[in-house]
């Protein structure tokens, strides 16, 4: 038994059905989530943002993108505090149904030659919907499976839950791929909705099986001793304020890394270098399905070696490859590109996602890991996913279309990950001992 589950608690479900179940639930909450970049890049500039100049229309459908990110901290917090309250199982089934009817509804929105100024700002409206269930979701998919997995295996499994990022990629990369050989009339028209409103099927299959998760145990063993916290989160800001700001600063390159190559590079390679859309979302597709690989690989090497390393390895990787990255987009060759992608994906992004999960969920003590890891994950995708489409498209235009320019952004971003992971405690050997010693639980230090 984990040494997380609680003394003389039933054997719970297979820790393979629960890691399994949280994947599937995760894979259709950020399908949902992604899907919306892939639009906001090709389509929502043209529909809901038709009277402006072509950059402008980009921003602009990028500062709509911008708001799921937002609103992703406020889930965060929202699905923590009632997570750390009620139960990791019933703030899933929650963040999930939240996401799917916004998602669902975005396919049936009217453009703005329908119904004017109120296409655009139902579109915020829903978006933020979106950010707020995947906000939520998050730390409630890793935490089941983290808080199931035996102790010297939290790095494996809790990265499971991660590969839900790759599996939504992939397969709203492969819907868009479809609608995508559509003529471009057709797909600008209804073709971009078909995603969207497939959701419905999916969120539906994920529902059932998300129902059937037992509830950790740790936390029916924070019920059974009474140690459950009315403000987790505060008691988290109280306690851990500096292991927050590392656990922000951690989150930083993975977030970054996914939305400079699924978003940005998608817009930059299809407008300014006039290469073909489905060489670069099959080439997404083919980083996101070798990452399952490799994302569960590093994360096994976590294990046996410490988070900190492994993730150090991702994050400093990126750093050295930022400019190299560019280089190799910027020749416009398909092999090139490839290279790029895979490099990138398969070691930066793999090894400081995949291990971030454990890792930011040891920083944190029982009682209060759901809010305060969700928080600190939430609030470093504010920059790193929201504004990056913005920031990059700005930094672009400043530039003269240099890609340089991003390139240094990326840099810096990474770096902000290696300053964090360098600051941060090794986890890995950190017994977690039972509710009600957080103190013990995150070390004799409140640093």
């Amino acid at each position: 038994m984990s040494q997380l589950a609680a003394p003389g608690a039933k054997k719970p479900m297979s820790i393979g059905r629960i890691a399994f179940a949280s994947l599937v639930g995760t894979t259709i909450e950020w399908y949902d989530f992604f899907i919306y970049g892939t639009a906001a890049a090709l389509v929502f500039s043209h529909a809901f943002f038709p009277n402006v100049d072509p950059t402008a229309g980009t921003l602009a459908s990028f500062a709509t993108f911008a708001v799921g990110f937002i609103a992703r901290p406020v889930g965060g917090f929202l699905g923590g505090h009632f997570g750390d309250k009620i139960g990791r199982k019933v703030m899933l089934v929650a963040t999930l149904l939240i996401t799917g009817i916004a998602t669902f509804l975005i396919g049936l929105l009217p453009t703005y030659e329908q119904i004017g100024i109120a296409a655009p700002l139902l579109l915020v409206i829903l978006r933020f919907f979106q950010g707020l269930g995947v906000g939520g979701e998050w730390g409630g998919a890793v935490l089941i499976a983290v808080e199931h997995a035996p102790a010297d295996k939290r790095g494996f499994y809790g990265s499971l839950p991660q590969l839900g990022v790759a599996a939504g990629l992939s397969l709203g990369t492969i819907m868009f791929a479809i609608v995508g050989t559509l003529p471009d009339d057709a797909f600008q028209a209804w073709g971009w909705r078909i995603p969207f409103l497939i959701s419905a099927l999916l969120v539906g299959v994920g529902l059932v099986i998300r129902a059937r998760i037992d509830e950790t145990p740790v936390f029916k063993e924070m019920q059974a001793k009474k140690t459950v916290q009315r403000l987790p989160i505060l008691d988290a800001i109280k306690q851990y304020p500096v292991r927050i700001v590392q656990a922000t600063m951690v989150s930083f390159v993975a977030i970054l890394i996914f939305f400079i190559v699924t978003v940005f590079t998608l817009s930059y390679a299809t407008n300014k270098l006039g290469v073909s859309r489905n060489t670069i979302l099959i080439a997404i597709v083919v980083v996101a399905i070798g990452e399952f690989i490799t994302l569960p690989a590093w994360s096994a090497l976590s294990d046996r070696i410490g988070r900190r390393p492994v993730f150090l390895i991702g994050a400093g990787f990126t750093a050295l490859f930022a400019f190299p990255y560019f280089w190799l987009i910027d020749t416009g060759n398909t092999v090139a590109i490839f290279v790029a992608f895979l490099a990138i994906w398969l070691v930066g992004h793999a090894a400081s996602y995949g291990v971030s999960a454990a890792f930011l969920m040891e920083m944190f003590p029982a009682e209060m890991r759901y809010s305060a890891a969700s928080v600190s994950y939430q609030l470093s995708s504010i920059i790193a996913g929201g504004f990056t489409p913005m920031i990059t498209t700005a930094l672009l235009a400043w530039s003269g279309d240099k890609s340089w320019s991003v390139g240094l952004y990326l840099f810096a971003g990474a770096m902000i990950s290696v300053i964090g992971g360098l600051l941060a405690i090794e986890t890995r050997k950190r017994a977690d001992r039972s509710p009600g010693h957080a103190r013990d639980l995150t070390s004799t230090s409140t640093v």
